[in-house]
Parts: C-alpha cells; structure tokens; sequence
C-alpha cells in the first residue's frame, strides 16, 4: 500500500511539472538529461519518433525555460564536428514539437537560427533534382527534387510572429526539415538512395550509441 501511494505521489508530481511548462515527462527527461550533443534518432532503431506527426509548441513551452535549454542543445548538437550539419529538427532530438534549426545560407555569415511552429505555406517555382543527406539516416546519399522558392510562416524564440519568402539552397534545407516534423524522411522522395563511403568512414570516428536513460 505504501508502495502504491508513493508512486500516486510521483506521478502527480510530474503531472504537476508538465502542466506547469507544458512539456510531457518524455520531453522533460530529453531535455534535462541530454548532454550538450544531444542523442540524434536514427532509422529504423527510432522510426516511431522519426515517422509520428510533431505538434505545435503551446503559449507554456514558448515561455518555459526549457525551451531555451532544448535550444541551446539542438545548436550544440547540429554544430558539433560528429554531426556538422546543416538543419535539425526537433524529433531527430527524440522530441515530436514543430521546431527546427536551419543554416542560412542566404544571410550573410550563413547564421544558424531557430524556428518555431514552423509550416510551409506554399512552394513554387520549377523542381531541381540535388543531393541531399540526413544525420537520421546515416550514412546514405540520395537525389531529391526540390521547390527552389517557399513562402514559411514561424514563431521566433521571443514570441514574434514571422512570414517570410525563402529561396535556393536554405528554402531546400527548410523543405527538407519542415519534412521531419511530418514524419517523413528525405528518403520518401528521393529518385535514387546510395552509401556514402566518406561519410561512414568519417562516423566510425564517433562513438554514437543511445544514452543508457533513453527509453
């Protein structure tokens, strides 16, 4: 019996934290026990976080601290020499939220910046085939046919809302990470998916296995 009303106890205690920030327990436990480079899902070990459907961040996330850890995290992650990318998305961190970090390659200094509740509002303009990669699906190659212009309408960290049009290669990293929070992987659209040598040569450098708390 005692058993049982400590873990009442327990269990009303995260219920309480998560509706005071907004986040669930999973998300909680990813953000606060993530080293600085964060573990990055991969397929197919973690193709139910991969492949499920990501939801908008509520008004109690957007102003909660954790955001700003997550944040931070995401950076450190995306910028570390084991993974160099160039966009991630919030479920490649194990967390389904419409968040990601892109490089702006159409900015001066090529500034990585944050985007939150993110959705493409429109693509047009004629598709090009170009190569892509994905830190989730290492360590593959493919050909994907891409809209070189898109219309994005986001939250920035502070709350503003933004629309804005996107154009050439950072409108194709957006399309490519606006994917993620979909489910869908740059493998789905590909015309052709091959082995990258150089880059699995280069991850047999890093030690990568999932923390011993990851569910």
């Amino acid at each position: 019996m005692k058993n049982l009303f400590k873990i009442i106890c327990l269990l009303a205690v995260a219920a309480g934290c998560t509706a005071r920030s907004g986040w669930t327990a999973w998300e909680q436990t990813v953000i606060e026990r993530s080293d600085s480079v964060m573990y990055v899902t991969v397929m197919p070990a973690d193709s139910a976080i991969l492949r499920a459907t990501s939801r908008d961040l509520g008004p109690k996330e957007l102003k909660s601290a954790e955001l700003q850890t997550l944040l931070a995290k995401m950076y450190r992650t995306l910028t570390d020499p084991s993974q160099d990318g160039v966009g991630i998305a919030a479920p490649q961190v194990g967390i389904n939220r419409r968040m990601v970090l892109v490089m702006r390659y159409d900015k001066p200094g090529r500034p990585i910046e944050p985007y939150l509740n993110i959705k493409i509002d429109s693509l047009w303009g004629q598709k090009n085939p170009g190569p892509e990669g994905c830190l989730s699906v290492p360590p593959y190659r493919g050909i994907v046919q891409r809209y070189p212009n898109i219309q994005i309408s986001y939250l920035k960290p502070d709350g503003t809302p933004v629309t804005e049009q996107v154009d050439g290669y950072s409108a194709i990293i957006f399309q490519h990470e606006c994917d993620h929070l979909d489910g869908i992987l740059y493998i789905d659209r590909a015309d052709t998916v091959y082995i990258n040598k150089a880059w699995a040569a280069e991850r047999e450098e890093f030690a990568y296995e999932r923390p011993d708390w990851w569910k």
